[in-house]
């Protein structure tokens, strides 16, 4: 299912302090904290940002965290997919969020690093039919997903229907083989590819956080790069 507005959530009022809750950073405090570490004209164009995540696993929950550090302004997180113990070793969820949807929960995770970040919500299985609706007004397209079969239809969806908006994908970031083999690849104008290209998941022998966090951090900082309008910098 969709979340039930079809419209982003609003980042809520800071808490006041009182029966021992201790208030968030007010929002100009927290730009002023990204602006000490990133600058004034990289943040201005980081909150004006808007990204819509593909997939909310191993590799797209940690990009979402990365750009909401980053203080990347809006975020559209699409999965139809419920949080599952074999997630744990490398997604950013929790034991208590076991069974919840994905979309659902990170969302929730990401509101305890800030509340001023803006979330699009979507429990949905992205499909060929829907694509356009739900990656509509973006500036960045993440794909995050580990079906080489979905991965396609994204790619050829967005190609097809979004060609002048950058997409950032990922392929081979499984096994236990060095990490050193994993870059970012530039494959048309508007096109990024992270990881080793070859890698894949075997019995026993599989995704291993670390590893996948490579990735995801390769496709966040592409992100990031992109949003910033410094396409020179990506490779």
């Amino acid at each position: 299912m969709e979340n039930v507005s079809g419209s982003p959530e609003k980042a809520p009022e800071p808490m006041q302090q009182g029966s021992g809750s201790k208030a968030p950073l007010s929002r100009q405090a927290w730009l002023a904290a990204l602006i000490e570490r990133h600058g004034a004209a990289r943040q201005e164009k980081f909150s004006r940002g808007r990204v819509a995540i593909c997939g909310l696993g191993g590799l797209g929950s940690r990009v979402a965290e990365l750009l909401t550090r980053a203080g990347v302004g809006y975020l559209r997180l699409i999965d139809f997919d419920r949080v599952e113990a074999t997630n744990l070793n490398r997604q950013w969820y929790f034991m208590e969020q076991l069974g919840r949807y994905k979309a659902e929960a990170l969302a929730e995770n990401l509101r305890r690093i800030t509340p001023y970040v803006e979330l699009d919500v979507h429990t949905v299985r992205i499909t060929e039919d829907n694509l356009a609706r739900l990656l509509a007004d973006v500036d960045v397209i993440v794909e995050a997903f580990d079906n080489a079969t979905c991965k396609a239809m994204l790619v050829n969806g967005v190609r097809e229907q979004f060609p002048r908006c950058p997409l950032v994908a990922a392929s081979g970031m499984a096994g236990f083989a060095s990490a050193n083999a994993m870059r970012v690849r530039r494959l048309s104008e508007h096109f990024y590819l992270c990881g080793d290209g070859s890698s894949d998941a075997g019995a026993g022998d599989g995704l291993y956080g670390a590893r996948v966090n490579i990735c995801s951090a390769q496709e966040a900082f592409v992100v990031l790069q992109l949003l910033a309008g410094e396409t020179a910098n990506v490779l």
